[in-house]
């Protein structure tokens, strides 16, 4: 099946080619010259990554930025395990592990800031959505914590954090 591209205005004139025996979609550009394809299984891993990091978005009270720390997590059994994050908010962070816990645990999250790596941050939080397995080296399995109990000084240093690290990784 041959779809023409005639809205999108820097790809006008394209076509794409939908190829259900080999699970492929081709793209042409106007001269007819193959530009490149990608397989239905891309595709499909690359929606449901994006869909999932965005799902919960709407949930957000914080912005969030991206920032790996070190970070020591205790579940309700007294159990700690070490691990990175992959982001931070004011509201939460994101957990890299690949035995994510269930949304609804409860459990306690120990980290420090860059600019303190001495001073350790230990909150209460729960576990408000997990991704079990890897997307495509998009996105690491892990847990999307949401703190529960964090002091409204630490939530603010978290919050100008997440702006200084957002305004510095956006171009001028």
């Amino acid at each position: 099946m041959k779809l023409p591209v005639v809205s999108t205005v820097d790809h006008r004139g394209k076509s794409l080619i939908i190829d259900a025996q080999q699970e492929i979609i081709q793209v042409y550009d106007k001269s007819g010259q193959l530009l490149g394809n990608v397989s239905w299984g891309l595709l499909i891993e690359r929606v449901l990554a994006s869909s999932e990091d965005s799902r919960f978005a709407h949930c957000r009270a914080q912005p969030r930025a991206p920032l790996a720390l070190k970070v020591r997590y205790t579940t309700p059994e007294g159990k700690q395990f070490d691990s990175l994050t992959g982001g931070i908010g004011g509201g939460g962070l994101f957990i890299e592990s690949g035995a994510p816990l269930s949304p609804g645990t409860e459990l306690t999250v120990e980290f420090a800031l860059p600019d303190r790596p001495t001073e350790k941050i230990k909150a209460k939080a729960k576990v408000a959505w997990a991704r079990h397995k890897p997307e495509r080296y998009l996105l690491f399995p892990g847990m999307g914590i949401q703190f529960l109990d964090l002091e409204e000084k630490i939530q603010e240093d978290l919050v100008n954090l997440v702006e200084a690290l957002n305004q510095s990784r956006t171009p001028s």
